[in-house]
């Protein structure tokens, strides 16, 4: 009996080990990013496609200056010319070379900025927009906070290496969806070369991002690189007109690692109309007497993966109101990926409902005024 039992547990450890190596091997062959840390996110939905480490506080180094950016564009005026000051024209680490005195219009600075990565421009900017850097690095923080960027803190307009200065690559694809819906931010980083002549700028400007010409449709964004944050790289890529976003924290190898993560997200998901706005959806019983009408705001287009099958349910509460108002927000439509919530997004009203006085109150109402 003893031999038996003996002989059943060695079976049994045999199994778990096969199970254990069974299980290991399926891992290995899922993408391996050399990476501390990564995303792919739809810039629309903000729907995850790929991640590692995403939620990992990290330093950023120049990719910082998508926030520069965009801050500029909210709060600046592209048409306003800065003086370079002593402190523009000294700073460390890549630059332009503006020279201090020069005078340099807000829209040509974020060209220096975003395409030469240059530390001249992003001081320039931060005094020009800010009044000073000490305030713009408050709107920066700010900002961030109002795109739900909570696990990013700015230390500087550059990104040089600071203690308290760093994101996450959630937070940093998040931000860059943020700019992508800017046109003239989309126009900035897209681009590869501007001359002086065509823009009126003080000096041509050729943009370093190497991605640009590495992965078709690509459309930007930053690169970046300090010792302490190793190489970075944030980019977007046109894909079946839905931009996705690509971040790569502390990537040596940063070109080759983003093309991989593209080619992932290629090979595995496809967009797909899953909800129209010319859907029937079921009128909202608001009480008793009045219904109203939802509808969505647009047509649901979602990357959904190869292979997975996902459903749709519109979800419409059982309340009773007095009064709402055409445009308000009432019930959505969930989207289930393999039975798992995956996606939601509100209905809205499509008729306004008010209180209406029953004949007694009327009545009384009609007392009063005598």
């Amino acid at each position: 009996m003893k031999i038996v039992r003996t002989n059943k547990i060695i079976i049994l450890l045999i199994c778990f080990c096969l199970i254990n190596m069974f299980t290991y091997n399926v891992n290995a062959q899922t993408l391996n990013v050399d990476a501390r840390a990564a995303i792919a996110l739809d810039s629309k939905s903000k729907l995850v496609l790929y991640e590692k480490n995403s939620d990992m506080i990290l330093p950023m180094a120049s990719t910082t200056k998508i926030m520069t950016a965009l801050v500029t564009i909210k709060y600046g005026d592209l048409d306003k010319k800065i003086t370079i000051s002593k402190a523009s024209a000294s700073v460390r680490g890549s630059t332009v070379g503006y020279k201090e005195g020069e005078v340099i219009t807000e829209k040509e600075l974020l060209y220096g900025l975003m395409f030469r990565s240059g530390n001249d421009a992003a001081i320039a900017l931060a005094e020009g927009v800010g009044g000073s850097v000490e305030e713009f690095l408050k709107l920066m923080n700010e900002y961030a906070v109002e795109i739900g960027a909570f696990n990013s803190h700015f230390e500087s307009p550059h990104g040089l290496d600071s203690e308290n200065h760093y994101c996450t690559a959630y937070d940093l694809a998040l931000i860059t969806a943020k700019a992508k819906e800017n046109k003239i931010f989309n126009d900035i980083v897209g681009c590869k070369d501007v001359t002086d002549e065509e823009m009126n700028f003080t000096r041509s400007y050729h943009n370093i991002n190497k991605i640009l010409y590495q992965i078709p449709g690509a459309n930007g964004v930053k690169t970046g690189y300090t010792g302490n944050a190793g190489k970075c790289l944030v980019t977007s890529v046109d894909m079946d007109g839905h931009d996705v976003i690509f971040v790569v924290l502390n990537c040596t190898p940063r070109w080759k690692e983003t093309g991989k993560i593209y080619k992932y997200v290629k090979d595995n998901y496809s967009y797909k109309k899953l909800c129209s706005v010319n859907d029937n959806i079921p009128k909202a019983a608001i009480n008793k007497k009045d219904n109203v009408k939802l509808s969505l705001k647009e047509d649901i287009v979602l990357p959904c993966e190869n292979n997975k099958n996902y459903t749709t349910k519109y979800v419409i509460p059982k309340i009773s109101l007095k009064k709402i108002n055409k445009g308000d927000e009432f019930g959505k439509v969930q989207v289930y990926k393999e039975d798992k919530l995956f996606y939601s997004e509100p209905l809205i009203v499509n008729n306004s409902v008010t209180e209406r006085n029953s004949i007694i109150d009327k009545f009384f109402k009609g007392i009063k005024k005598t």
